[in-house]
């Protein structure tokens, strides 16, 4: 008897042993088939975007149009792939993943099935949703929709394979540029066609938000084509990582604490707690600001430049995003030089300077204000609720939001005043006072980021012109839609120098010590601007020998300090001119600073400490 019960056993655990080894290869077995789904649905995302644009830029065949849903026919299949092989063999990291919007795009993609395994009937029960269900209005945004989460969800893990974030940064923006250049030209996007140089170097203006163009957008561009510039100036002022972090973190699920912590760094968020919400606000604000920017300048132009009301919405939405991502570009002919708007409701002009200083005040300021509000919200409820028997002292508002508002605001009034000095009997005369007054605010404001023109800047004086320069590579503040060295930098150099004069040993400011990083990173970015601006000014002005050397310097600030004013010479440069001016758009977006940091390892904190010696200065 024992010796059968020994033989039960040992064929039990030989049984045990087996299924053990039988799920283990199961187990990995679907390991493997879900790292090759993942990588499938990339490909077939990549593969189904690129067919949506070349189907909607592009004027087809038929036998075109029928490859083109094949393409998206054999995406869709991956999806539904993908989304049943995770339901059914990763369901419990599935649903511990996923959130309720995935959610509802995983249900869609399921339901796109339907079209396929059940024929349309002839006698619907509900007409309408027949009609939605069978048509492409609802397959093109269910696998859009499906396309992009996967894409952004895709980027976002490349931060957990500890790559550099500033290399991560510079790369999304110039793959941004390029993808941008190649829909630019797509038949559908202009009138008459448009070279590559040019259609790269619009790419590379609304992608770096700045504004220069050789090419009349109003006269060159479709409606389509002006929406595409308006999408590439939105992503670009927001940056490419701020959205496909919100698809992946709001949408797509979890994701690995390196990654969240690279985008925290970028945002500049205070902890991986706030980062939901610190995204979720920046793009709320965002599409707040333009909404509200959008409605008010529709009431200003409104039966008034000869549009009609859809062209007017339109007028409104570009030139409220325009403003507020401090990209400079107008669909309208003269832009805001037109002199139907020069010399009509100048109320336009001051909500475009709104909307300026709200896209180049920072997303840091904006984040402590909404911050200082819910505290102040708190407090009152508080004190209305009687819980709050003692006044309590708190610092709402951080050194760097005072710093940059206080500086943005000074440069302001200073700027516009001396604009109103030089200007008064030149470029304003003929103006009303009322009018001087508003068009000084709005010039002394726009060279700083947005390149907006109202009175041609051929005309400014030389004063005004090297005022302008000199507010173009100041710019707007850190973290925000402007460029320029920022007024972070700028200030943090001025209380530095007090600090060395008289003589102190501590920079401070509203009671606190401004860090050594800090100071030093300032001086290196300063420095860097002016010794790359004297570079790129130096090689313009050599390979365009014909031009004025004015035009040209005025012209590399412009670009390097993403800012889009131009004295008119743009249209004039050569291709390998407008290509140089494009790298210089793109240094002045990503930072220079940050892109060599990006390119090169940062030095250990455990330096051998040398003998100390003075260098004589002054």
């Amino acid at each position: 008897m024992g010796e059968i019960l020994r033989k039960i056993g040992k064929s039990f655990r030989r049984t045990r042993y087996s299924m053990g080894r039988l799920v283990r290869h199961l187990s990995a077995a679907i390991r493997i088939v879900t790292s090759i789904l993942s990588v499938a649905t990339v490909a077939a995302s990549i593969m189904c975007i690129v067919a949506m644009l070349i189907y909607i830029g592009f004027d087809n065949s038929v036998s075109q149009s029928m490859l083109i849903n094949r393409l998206l026919r054999a995406s869709q299949i991956v999806f539904v792939v993908n989304v049943s092989f995770n339901l059914v063999f990763n369901f419990r990291r599935t649903l511990k993943d996923s959130k309720i919007i995935k959610w509802i795009s995983d249900s869609l993609i399921l339901l796109s099935l339907l079209p396929l395994a059940y024929p349309r009937p002839i006698h619907p029960w509900i007409p309408v949703l027949e009609e939605i269900l069978y048509s492409n209005k609802f397959l093109f945004p269910v696998l859009a929709l499906y396309a992009l989460l996967t894409i952004s969800f895709g980027i976002v893990r490349l931060l957990g394979k500890r790559t550099n974030p500033s290399l991560i940064l510079s790369c999304s923006f110039l793959f941004l540029i390029v993808a941008g250049s190649f829909l630019l030209m797509m038949p559908r996007c202009t009138y008459y066609g448009i070279s590559y140089v040019d259609s790269l170097f619009v790419s590379t203006s609304a992608v770096c938000i700045t504004g220069l163009t050789g090419v009349d957008l109003s006269t060159t561009f479709t409606p389509f084509g002006i929406l595409i510039i308006g999408l590439l100036a939105q992503i670009g002022g927001l940056g490419v990582m701020t959205f496909t972090s919100f698809f992946a973190l709001f949408f797509s699920g979890s994701t690995s604490i390196y990654s969240q912590l690279m985008v925290k760094d970028m945002i500049y968020t205070k902890s991986i707690n706030s980062l939901l919400p610190t995204l979720l606000y920046i793009l709320g604000f965002t599409l707040i600001i333009e909404l509200i920017g959008g409605l008010a300048i529709f009431f200003c132009i409104h039966d008034q430049l000869g549009l009609t009301a859809g062209d007017e919405i339109a007028f409104a939405a570009f030139h409220s995003m325009s403003a507020f991502c401090n990209a400079g570009f107008s669909n309208y002919e003269g832009g805001f030089s037109n002199p139907i708007l020069l010399y009509g409701n100048q109320a336009i002009y001051l909500v475009i300077t709104i909307l300026v200083i709200a896209g180049g005040i920072g997303f840091p300021v904006l984040v402590n204000f909404k911050d200082a509000l819910n505290r102040y919200l708190r407090r009152f409820w508080k004190f209305i609720s009687g819980k709050g028997k003692r006044r309590e002292k708190f610092h709402v508002y951080d050194v760097n939001t005072k710093v940059a508002v206080v500086t943005t605001m000074t440069i302001a009034l200073v700027s516009s005043a001396l604009f109103f000095v030089f200007e008064y009997n030149n470029t304003l005369a003929g103006m009303t006072l009322y009018e001087k007054c508003v068009q000084s605010v709005f010039n002394s404001f726009v060279p700083r980021s947005s390149g907006f023109s109202s009175v041609n800047p051929c005309s400014f004086l030389n004063i005004t012109v090297l005022m302008m320069m000199f507010l173009m590579w100041i710019g707007g503040a850190s973290q925000s839609m402007a460029g320029g060295i920022k007024v972070n930098a700028f200030a943090t150099m001025l209380i530095s120098l007090k600090t060395i004069v008289t003589g102190g040993k501590y920079s401070t400011v509203y009671g606190r010590m401004i860090s050594h990083g800090s100071i030093q990173r300032a001086y290196a970015v300063i420095a860097i601007s002016v010794m790359v601006y004297v570079v790129y000014s130096m090689i313009l002005v050599a390979m365009e020998p014909a031009l004025p050397v004015k035009g040209l310097l005025f012209e590399s600030a412009s670009a390097l300090f993403t800012v889009g004013s131009s004295l008119g010479i743009t249209p004039l440069l050569s291709s390998s001119s407008k290509v140089l001016l494009c790298t210089a758009m793109f240094l002045g977006r990503v930072g220079i600073l940050s892109l060599l940091i990006g390119f090169f390892a940062r030095t250990s904190m455990h330096q051998v400490k040398f003998p100390e010696e003075n260098i004589i200065i002054n």
